[in-house]
Parts: structure tokens; C-alpha cells; sequence
């Protein structure tokens, strides 16, 4: 029997210190129309379909719609910012008791809004919809998408453009950029309160502020090296733009890689690389760094005692996001164990792909499928002897292929045999990404009324990891993808 779907709200952020938000209702809008709504997502959270509720027009019950403070360091400069464009109605509490925060984006002006319209456009809320619950089928934590409604009105950019509201689905909306806030604007019992409000709502087991400061370096840790693993660039790393939870928060101008180039950068106004793809471990201790500068007053009562611990704490980051990596890069080569060697062989796959221009994703799916490009040719016999020394007692079950043999004879066996991926190379390695021409065409046609292109796409990245016959054409990146630019969009 299918369960009743309702609004199950609670707010335990309006417990906090009062200047943490402001309440602010939504800006009520013309006309609004359903664009999507994520089913699936709306059955685990038991949240109805309420066209009036999503588009901003009316609250349901129990909610305490707010627009949260905050500050950030914007490519490495503190200002003042908080929820310009947002409202946070509240957090729904789900069927098996989880707790999810509920937020309206492009809701109207709010007192945060430093002079914007407070609205959104169809396109970028739509990319976000798109690229969040892509990096959700790719395992990736993130923030989601419930539904996007035009609004029936129109918002000034470059140009005119559709507008649109955007409902976030997150564990919660606390940022490093709220710590700085209330250490900047607050004192240190409210960053007590604030730390012992995210102990309790994220790190239950979290005995001490440093087990909160170490569980958010894990967590980060984590995400990072799951970023760098399918190629994923975030674009604004800004402390703002950081979530404590873990999650991937705010879709601007990100964008999956194509050619291997660790230099790349697809943000129009990341002009001097701060946040590219091989500088975002980096930029996440700097950003961690920052979160722990919150704490100092909670972490010891002596300063210099308190800089020590935070120094040691945010020193953890690298070596954990490298060990969460290299395994990664174990797992997508289908390595068993641990060798020695297994760092320069994948450092000189990564050299490889790079000095020949090719293209990430596809790098590891060819390998997967068995099709072995001649660039790799000798790196690929390098490959299959460590792969050979994966056994039972390394806990694998893979099985070498002698792919370069059967290469050399014309024949790619999981393609032209109908086997499928090879065993567990295909569950490291997405047949698809949301490639960047791709989500543009789906942007495009959906402005123009035509949501069947966005569909499909959200098909074929359901499950990236199926490698079926529907993904093939979407698994190819276009010929011109270096000069791809993507811009923020609010």
C-alpha cells in the first residue's frame, strides 16, 4: 500500500541565537507551473506534490520559513553574506525519522540580498537539478533536487529570462561560513551554541568540539577525493559554499572535466585558477583551516595550545583525502591490496592521459570495457601484471583479461561478446557523467518549452555505472570542449 505522503515539518535552527536568521516568508509569484518533480526522492522523504507549497506561494503547516545569516571568504576575502535568494521552511522529518532541511531558492528578496533581485532563472536552477542528482546516482554526497517551478515572471540578467524556484533538499544548511559568522558577529558561547547545535544535529558521537573539528575534516576528506576521482569541478569553493554535513552544496559554475588537464578550469570568473580541479584539496585545508579558526576558544582556553591542536587537526586533511583517493584509484583500476609501485602506476596513467589529451572518464571506461587506447599500450602491460597479482586473499574476485592479446586482434570482448563491464572495474567507473554540452542542450531546449532532451539525460544518469546501450551516446565529450566556460547564473 502506498504511503500517505505529507508535511512533516519541524525547524530546530529557530533554537539558535535569534540574529542566526531572519524570518521571511516567500515572495509569492504570478503563475507558477510544475517543471519536475523528483518522485523518487519525494516518496523517501513522505513530501507531497504541492504545486502553491514549492513555488513559495503558501507554507504548510508547521513550517517557520527563515532566511539564514552567514559569512564567507569569496576567493579568499570575508564578507558578509547569508541567504540572499532563499528561504528555509524547515526541515522535514521523513517516515523512518531523518530529517532533512527543505529550501525554496529564488524565493524572493530577503535582508541578506545586497541589492539582488532575490529571484532565479529557469537554467541555472535546472542545472542544479540536474548535476545534483547526477552526483547522487554517481555515490557522490550531495544536496538534491524535490521540483523546479517557473514562476510565470521573468528576471533581468544579461538578458530576460524565464523565471524559476528551486526546492533543496539537505541534511542541513550549516556552512563553515556560519561559523565564521557567528565567531565574527557573535562571541564565543554563540559558537558554542552553534557547535553543539551541528554536534547534535550531524556528529551525535561527537564527544569533544575537536571530535566535531575531526569529523568534519573526514567528511571532506572523503568528499574531496570523490570529487577528484570522476573529475568533478566545483567552481566557487568559497567558505560560504562548503557544508559541514559533508554534502556537495551550491551548483553554480561546476562542471565535469573532459580532456585530463589538472589545470582545468571552467568558471568564467575563476580567472586566476584559485579553484581548479588540481587545487581543490588545497582549497578545502585552507577552508578547514578557516572552520578551525572558529573553534579556537572551544578547542582550549589556552590560545597557543588551541592554535596547536586546530594545526594538527587540519594537517590530518591531506593525508586522509590522499589515502580516500588512492584507493579510489585503486578500486577504478580493479587493484587489489597494496604494492608498491601502485602510486607511480597510476601517476603515470594520469601523465599519459594528460601529455596525449585524453579524456578522463572515458580513459577508465575503455579500460573497463576492455578497449585499450594505443597511447596506453605499454602501460596497459604494466597494468594487467599488477592485476595478476590480485588474489582470493586480497578480496577480490576480479579476473584479468589479456586485453592487449585480444586488442591486437581487433576484439574488445565486453562490447562485441554482449558481457557487460568488466567485474567491478564498472562499479568505480560511470559509463556517463553529465557532460558539459550535454547539460547545455538539456538548459536549452527546456528554456524553449521541450523537457523531453532533460529527461532523457536524467535517464541515462540514473545509474551511471549500467553501461547500457542508451548511455553510449551520451559517454562522448564534443570536440571543442577546452573552451567550455560556465557561469554562475544568479
Amino acid at each position: 500500500m502506498q504511503m500517505l505522503q505529507k508535511w512533516n515539518f519541524d525547524n530546530t535552527y529557530t533554537r539558535l541565537p535569534a540574529h542566526f536568521f531572519t524570518k521571511q516568508s516567500p515572495v509569492p509569484v504570478a503563475a507558477p507551473k510544475m517543471v519536475i518533480f523528483n518522485e523518487a526522492l519525494a516518496e523517501q522523504l513522505g513530501t507531497p506534490q504541492e504545486l502553491q507549497t514549492l513555488a513559495g506561494n503558501s507554507a504548510p503547516a508547521g513550517a517557520q520559513p527563515l532566511a539564514q545569516a552567514y559569512m564567507g571568504h569569496q576567493f579568499g576575502h570575508l564578507n558578509m553574506l547569508g541567504d540572499g535568494r532563499a528561504v528555509l521552511l524547515g526541515e522535514q522529518i521523513t517516515p523512518d525519522g531523518k530529517r532533512f532541511d527543505i529550501q525554496l531558492k529564488g524565493s524572493g528578496q530577503t535582508p541578506y540580498s545586497r541589492g539582488g533581485d532575490g529571484r532565479a532563472a529557469l537554467g541555472p536552477m535546472l542545472r542544479e537539478y540536474i548535476i545534483s542528482e547526477a552526483m547522487y546516482g554517481l555515490g557522490i554526497p550531495t544536496t538534491r533536487s524535490l521540483a523546479v517551478v517557473a514562476t510565470g515572471e521573468t528576471v533581468q540578467r544579461e538578458r530576460e529570462l524565464p523565471g524559476a524556484v528551486l526546492t533543496r533538499v539537505a541534511a542541513s544548511h550549516i556552512r563553515v561560513g556560519t561559523f565564521e559568522y557567528a565567531a565574527q558577529y557573535g562571541g564565543t558561547e554563540d559558537v558554542r551554541a552553534l557547535a553543539d547545535y551541528t554536534i547534535t544535529r550531524h556528529f551525535p558521537e561527537a564527544d569533544s568540539y575537536l571530535a566535531l573539528l575531526q569529523e568534519v575534516i573526514a567528511r571532506q576528506a572523503a568528499l574531496i577525493a570523490k570529487w577528484q576521482l570522476v573529475g568533478f569541478i566545483h567552481g566557487v569553493m568559497n567558505t560560504d559554499n562548503m557544508a559541514i554535513s559533508g554534502e556537495t552544496i551550491d551548483y553554480g559554475p561546476c562542471a565535469f572535466m573532459d580532456v585530463y588537464d589538472p589545470a582545468t578550469v571552467f568558471s568564467s570568473i575563476d580567472r586566476e585558477g584559485r579553484y581548479a580541479y588540481k587545487n581543490q584539496p588545497a582549497m578545502a585545508t585552507w577552508n578547514l583551516a578557516r572552520f578551525a579558526e572558529t573553534l579556537l576558544p572551544l578547542l582550549h582556553r589556552n590560545k597557543k595550545t588551541a592554535v596547536e591542536i586546530a594545526t594538527d587537526a587540519v594537517n590530518w586533511f591531506m593525508p586522509q583525502f590522499r589515502s580516500n583517493w588512492l584507493a579510489g584509484m585503486r578500486a577504478k583500476l580493479g587493484l587489489a591490496g597494496e604494492e608498491p609501485d601502485d602510486e607511480l602506476l597510476i601517476a603515470d596513467l594520469l601523465a599519459l592521459m594528460q601529455e596525449h589529451g585524453l579524456d578522463y572518464t572515458n580513459t577508465f571506461r575503455e579500460l573497463t570495457l576492455g578497449e585499450t587506447n594505443p597511447h596506453l599500450h605499454d602501460w596497459v602491460k604494466r597494468w594487467q601484471a599488477r592485476m595478476k597479482k590480485n588474489t582470493k586473499s586480497t578480496g577480490t574476485i576480479f579476473v584479468p583479461v589479456d586485453l592487449m592479446k585480444k586488442a591486437e586482434q581487433g576484439f574488445t570482448p565486453c562490447v562485441a561478446a554482449g558481457l557487460g563491464a568488466a567485474p567491478h572495474l564498472n562499479k568505480n567507473n560511470p559509463a556517463v557523467i553529465p557532460r558539459n554540452h550535454r547539460v547545455e542542450e538539456a538548459l536549452q531546449a527546456a528554456e524553449s518549452g521541450d523537457l523531453s532532451v532533460m529527461h532523457k539525460l536524467l535517464r541515462v544518469l540514473k545509474d551511471p555505472f549500467a553501461y547500457t546501450a542508451e548511455q553510449e551516446k551520451y559517454a562522448y565529450p564534443p570536440e571543442n570542449s577546452c573552451r567550455y566556460k560556465t557561469f554562475c547564473g544568479t
